[in-house]
This record gives C-alpha cells, sequence and structure tokens, in this order.
C-alpha cells in the first residue's frame, strides 16, 4: 500500500490527472481517498514505488511522512478560503506548519504517530479536537491573529477528546510553541509500550494543567527564537492562496432557482451537496464519492480525469479532498450549477447524501489491511443497499455512520452517530456499535451500546437503531441529539431484544 500526500486536501487539475495516470498505469485503475486527506494504492509493485514517485515529483507531490512515528499529513478545513463562516484563512498556517516539519530532525524518531489539524472557521469542520494538536485561528481585540492551541485528542485504541492549553499563541510564535509541545512529547512520551506512545496518553497521565506547565517551561527557553515567524513571512505564504477572480453576480441566480422548482432530482442534490459560498453567486460544491455499491472514499482512474476537467470548467481548476472521504469543487458559479449536476450524475457522482446515513466514512478494512480485525467494505455496503430509499434517507435527516475494521480508527468510527468497529472473537469477524459519537466544535466518544454483532447482523442491528430513533425523537431532533438526551438504554433495549 502506498498513501501519497494531500498537504491540507488541496489539489489542483493537473495533480488530479497524475494521480489518475498513477492508479491506471501502476495500479488496477482507481485510488482510494482518506480521512487524511491523501489518496491511498492499494496495489503497487514495490519495484515501480520509484517510478511512482517520479511521476509525483513531477507535479510537487510525494509521499513524505505519511507513515511512521513523525508528524503525518497536516490537515485542515475542506472549505478553507471560500467558507462564509471562516476568520482566517488556515492554509497559509498548514503550509508553514508542513514546511517546519517535514524532515525536521527532531521529529524523525517520535514515540509514535502525530497528526496535526488547522481551521480558521467558526464551525469546526476539520475535526481538530481529535488530532494529538488542533489549532484554531483567531482574531484578538486589535486586529492581530493567534491560534487557540488543543492538544491531546485523538481516537484508536483509548479514544480521548483533546485539552485546550493556551487560548492564544500570537501567530509570530506558533512554530516555537509546537517546537515546546513536540519537545516535551518527546522528552517524556513512552517508547516501551506502542499502545501508550501517543501524546494523548502522556497528557492524561501528566494531567493537561501539568503538560500546558511544561509547554510553557519550554516554550519561554525558546520564545523569540530561530523559529518566530516574522509577518512578511506570512504573507509570503498567502501569496500562494491569492482568491481567483471571480466575477460580480447576483446573489441569487435566476436559472438556478428555477432549476430547483421544476427538477426535484437537481432539487434533492443541492439540498445536500451544496453549501454556502462567502462570494455572491457561487456555491461550494461536494462530489460524492459514496454511491450504493462503490467502496467509500474509491474513484476510478476515468472518474478522476472527469472530475479534473470538471473543476477547470466550472472551478479554476481546483480540487479539496474531505476527512469524510469527499471530493470538493470549492468555486462553482449558481448559473453552472445545473450543468455540473448533470455531468456529475452521468459519471455516477452525484448521489445527494451528503451527511445522511449512507454518507459513510470507512476504513479499507481487511480487504486490504493487513493491520484489520475485520472487513469494513462489505459491512459498508450491506448498510448503503438496505437505505437505499432517499426519501427515508431524508425523514431520517443527519446522521454520521463510520465504519473501521480495527482499534487503529482510521474510519473514525468513535465520532460517528453511529460507530461500528471490525474485532475478531476467535478468528471470526464480529463488529461492535457505539451510538453517540459527534465531532467538530462539541466533540464527543461514542458509548458501545453493547456485545458485538456477527456481519450478517450489522444492516438489521442499524434498522433497530434508526427505527428507535424515529418512534423516540423529538421534532426537527438528530439522532445524535435523540442519543445525548435519552441514552443508549432505549436503543440497546430494542437492538438485542430483536437478536434474542
Amino acid at each position: 500500500m502506498l498513501r501519497i500526500a494531500i498537504p491540507y486536501g488541496q489539489l489542483s487539475t493537473r495533480q488530479l490527472r497524475t494521480l489518475a495516470h498513477i492508479a491506471r498505469k501502476y495500479d488496477r485503475g482507481y485510488g482510494h481517498f482518506t480521512t487524511r486527506q491523501n489518496m491511498q494504492l492499494n496495489w503497487p509493485q514495490l519495484p515501480q514505488v520509484p517510478d511512482i514517485l517520479s511521476e509525483l515529483a513531477r507535479v510537487e507531490m510525494h509521499a513524505i511522512q505519511t507513515s511512521g512515528n513523525c508528524v503525518r499529513n497536516v490537515t485542515s478545513d475542506h472549505f478553507a478560503g471560500v467558507a462564509g463562516d471562516e476568520t482566517v484563512d488556515p492554509r497559509p498556517y498548514a503550509e508553514l506548519i508542513r514546511q517546519w516539519s517535514t524532515f525536521h530532525p527532531e521529529f524523525a524518531y517520535l514515540p509514535r504517530k502525530f497528526k496535526i489539524a488547522v481551521t480558521g472557521a467558526t464551525n469546526d469542520r476539520a475535526a481538530i479536537l481529535v488530532h494529538d494538536i488542533g489549532l484554531q485561528l483567531l482574531v484578538g481585540e486589535r486586529g492581530e491573529v493567534g491560534l487557540r492551541v488543543a492538544v491531546g485528542g485523538g481516537l484508536g485504541r483509548t479514544p480521548i477528546i483533546g485539552h485546550v492549553i493556551r487560548e492564544f499563541v500570537p501567530r509570530a510564535e506558533i512554530l516555537n510553541y509546537l517546537d515546546a509541545i513536540l519537545r516535551v512529547y518527546n522528552r517524556y512520551g513512552r517508547r516501551d509500550n506502542k499502545f501508550k506512545a501517543r501524546i494523548k496518553i502522556l497528557v492524561k497521565e501528566r494531567t493537561p494543567a501539568v503538560f500546558a506547565k511544561d509547554v510553557e517551561a519550554e516554550w519561554e527557553q525558546i520564545r523569540g527564537g530561530q523559529a518566530t515567524v516574522p509577518g512578511e513571512e506570512f504573507e509570503r505564504l498567502a501569496g500562494f492562496f491569492v482568491p481567483p477572480r471571480y466575477d460580480s453576480l447576483p446573489k441569487d441566480d435566476a436559472t438556478y432557482r428555477s432549476a430547483l422548482q421544476d427538477n426535484r432530482p437537481f432539487a434533492n442534490w443541492a439540498q445536500r451537496n451544496l453549501h454556502p459560498h462567502k462570494v455572491p453567486g457561487y456555491m461550494i460544491v461536494t462530489v460524492s464519492l459514496k454511491k450504493t455499491g462503490v467502496p467509500p472514499g474509491d474513484v476510478t482512474s476515468d472518474q478522476m480525469d472527469a472530475i479534473a476537467h470538471l473543476a477547470d470548467r466550472y472551478s479554476f481548476g481546483e480540487l479539496r479532498v474531505s476527512h469524510e472521504q469527499n471530493l470538493v469543487l470549492t468555486d462553482v458559479k449558481q448559473g453552472d450549477l445545473l450543468s455540473l449536476w448533470q455531468q456529475l450524475k452521468a459519471l455516477g457522482l452525484a448521489t445527494p447524501n451528503i451527511g445522511l446515513l449512507t454518507n459513510i466514512v470507512c476504513c479499507p478494512g481487511g480487504d486490504f489491511c493487513s493491520l484489520a480485525n475485520a472487513k469494513s467494505i462489505p459491512i459498508a455496503e450491506a448498510i448503503q443497499r438496505r437505505f437505499d430509499d432517499l426519501d427515508y434517507l431524508h425523514d431520517i435527516g443527519d446522521l454520521d455512520l463510520n465504519i473501521s475494521g480495527c482499534m487503529n480508527a482510521c474510519g473514525h468510527h468513535h465520532v460517528g452517530h453511529i460507530g461500528v468497529l471490525g474485532v475478531d472473537k476467535s478468528g471470526s469477524e464480529w463488529y461492535q456499535v457505539s451510538i453517540g459519537g459527534t465531532q467538530g466544535d462539541r466533540a464527543a466518544i461514542g458509548k458501545v451500546i453493547g456485545p458485538s454483532f456477527a456481519a450478517s447482523d450489522m444492516a438489521d442491528v442499524v434498522t433497530r437503531l434508526i427505527e428507535t430513533y424515529v418512534d423516540i425523537r423529538h421534532e426537527d431532533e438528530r439522532f445524535v441529539d435523540t442519543v445525548h438526551r435519552v441514552g443508549i438504554d432505549p436503543f440497546k433495549e430494542r437492538v438485542y431484544a430483536a437478536a434474542d
């Protein structure tokens, strides 16, 4: 397996075409987009990897630090730069951190892998509270930019929500402060037991208050030092993320509004897959990679080429990868949306399910990963087929379902409204179910409802969970809100009563 880094999820169409070419020439004609905003190839032959890396280098891409005990691919908000709720564009800061962390000699042998996420919006779409370090950009009272720093989040064997250890670090000091965190981790993090080596375990054992004190002491020694970032460097980095030349458009396009009235399938897609843009007359479009019968996050080489063509035509030649394993066209005119939808539909990429149950986040599982305890993709497909009814999905409403094939939690099952974890029981594949997890500003870890289930039962289990929710929900109440209101017992009783 080969992971290809896509820093902060941003892709040019030239890069996407190169990924399509590599998947076609060196793999089996498709790639898999992951929750790290990376692309994963499952079938490269080892002797051909140097050729793959050479082709990636031609479009300024690489596979550096996508595995190992190092700082991994820096992730960010997939709507960065175009979201209406954004305070500061996080991409220059994510790029700064990428450059700082790549080949950094102090980070070549950390106790365990290390993940950093950055957001600049009021609505956290980067899941910063379940990262080793989560950064939120803020603007102070005098207009100065800084970052709120959360540390010690993470999923895996011991899921923990991160702790804010400093409310405001001046942006000039951000690399010094990150250096201080990594130095404390390098000094005290365990290397004798990989299951206790993540920074979240260190923060928990030392307590967040003591860990924060350690970081402050380290920071005081290097504050204002060589890693201090001058204002002109931020300006230089921001120059790589200059907005495109938007047309001056009315806030509402008449042809778009007319199409919403006259074309129900288009309106369904618009309701779920379109998102507000900060520039009048434009929309953000999520291209769903979650069609029923297709492994979540998978896309063929031909589809990649076609998406690149659409991005060139409709979205200034740029795309984003979301940590929910979809692609995003960030800058589409309202007047072009109907034509874009028609072409996406012909490609099998217009499933109107963003935010709904069948928009499943799923790791490759036992079909491709030697670490997995169980298969993930067949479970996702069984659930998708059971709920392949758009009217019913819209009645259920917003619901995140996440599946992981092992405790490494690459499918982020802990923060799914419904989370499914593959477990091994005497050599057989079984599945543990949790409910009530959520990501974002109010991140929470789901609670396991009870003993695990056989693979053949999983579609029925999810069905009973949904039926329970429909029976007891309040008006306009999401599944996860119902769980938080009543607890897991009503769901547990219904599921296991039927199993008995």
